[in-house]
């Protein structure tokens, strides 16, 4: 299966995303993985990150859901009281969805601690110890650590030299933590990180860390921030490839994904990320309706939620949808404007999924359940992985 995985994984770099590319059938389900945004440790923010229930029919089409954030205190990985109340809602939802697994993320973006943690024997013992007593506390299925990222202080976080070889003891300790839990209560836990691509992994070895993990979240969304100093070029914040227009410099899920497949990582470990929002920007310039065209400046809008996209920037007020053959991603140009925004959407997602299973991958994950409150881009997901979730097994050790 690797071989197959890998042959599928270079037509699909060389050719158009999923064209012509075959593969036989998986030999477990796929999965479809939510992040779920309710409570954060990030400094100059609060535990009232605003937050609805998710509600039944979604989380029939779940095979995950990862609540975002914990964070890290005097050494502790921790959850706030709302953040609590919460995540116990979340596990109360395997009443209508018995396989579906809820797991705990720490860390985010701008989350710091990391690094000071992980620098000792004792800071990494007391990370693990207190995150698996927060996985069995509240009946959970598995830990996520998203550090953003080992190495680099761009998110405001303390950074060292030394956090390569320290990220992988790590996850190391958690790892023992976790399966010496499993060993007291029967009970396999699982263990994923957040994972970056390009440059955001130059202090990761993901060869090394592979032994530790159950799976790979690969944030491959917000790609748009990889140009060299000085440069600003709009592009598919989440496409699956690269047509010939577009710059060298720019991510791709195909790209990300070879990255891990050419250190080792066995194909089914990769989850894939889509995004459930948007970005937009302005004073572009107006060759080829925007697309890989010089910006001015990224509109201070936020992170656009799908129900925004479409009701304001998709065939709407002068802008116009635009499908990439080669990206198989969408776009939305205003003419008038000049303001291009990227995004996915339910065709997008298909070509997702159809590329997941094109190459043998884990599944998809999305960040987050909050910016698609109709379910429509879950939809889109999970009938494009064969119908939806089905049982997904944690095998202790990252095997």
């Amino acid at each position: 299966m690797m071989r197959s995985a890998v042959v599928a994984l270079l037509l699909a770099l060389v050719l158009p995303c999923v064209v012509g590319v075959q593969a036989a059938e998986p030999v477990a389900p796929y999965r479809v993985v939510g992040y779920d945004f309710g409570a954060s440790w990030v400094p100059g923010e609060t535990d009232t990150i605003p937050w609805k229930p998710i509600p039944a029919s979604q989380a029939r089409e779940l095979d995950t859901i990862i609540f975002a954030f914990a964070g890290i205190k005097n050494g502790r990985v921790v959850l706030t009281d709302t953040g609590a109340r919460r995540l116990d809602s979340l596990v109360a939802l395997k009443k209508v969805n018995p396989h579906l697994r809820v797991e705990l993320s720490v860390g985010g973006w701008g989350a710091g601690g990391f690094s000071e943690a992980a620098s000792t024997a004792g800071g990494r013992q007391l990370f693990a110890a207190s995150a698996t007593q927060l996985v069995v506390q509240h009946h959970l299925d598995g830990l996520d650590v998203d550090w953003e990222f080992p190495g680099s202080d761009a998110g405001g976080i303390t950074a060292s030299p030394d956090d390569r070889g320290d990220f992988t003891l790590l996850l190391a300790a958690v790892r023992s933590s976790l399966d010496a839990a499993a060993a007291a209560d029967g009970h396999a836990y699982s263990l994923s990180i957040a994972a970056g691509l390009g440059n955001d992994l130059r202090d990761v070895d993901i060869a090394a860390i592979n032994r530790y993990l159950d799976s790979f979240n690969v944030m491959t969304y917000d790609m748009c921030n990889k140009e060299p100093p000085g440069v600003h070029v709009t592009c598919h914040h989440s496409g699956l490839d690269a047509g010939p227009s577009a710059p060298a410099y720019v991510d791709t899920v195909a790209r990300g994904v070879w990255q891990f497949i050419s250190a080792g990582v066995p194909p089914r470990k990769l989850v894939i990320g889509a995004a459930f929002y948007g970005h937009a920007y302005g004073d572009v310039t107006p060759k080829d309706d925007g697309l890989y065209q010089p910006y001015a400046k990224a509109l201070d809008l936020g992170e656009l939620s799908w129900p925004r996209v479409k009701a304001g920037f998709m065939d709407t007020d002068g802008f116009v949808r635009h499908w990439d053959p080669d990206a198989q991603a969408a776009w939305s140009w205003n003419a008038a404007t000049h303001t291009f925004v990227t995004y996915d959407d339910p065709q997008s997602m298909a070509a997702k999924a159809a590329f997941v299973k094109a190459n043998h991958l884990g599944g998809i994950m999305f960040w987050q359940l909050g910016d698609d409150p109709s379910g429509e881009l879950l939809h889109a997901i999970a009938q494009g992985l064969d119908g939806g979730a089905a049982p997904a097994t944690a095998e202790g050790g990252g095997k």
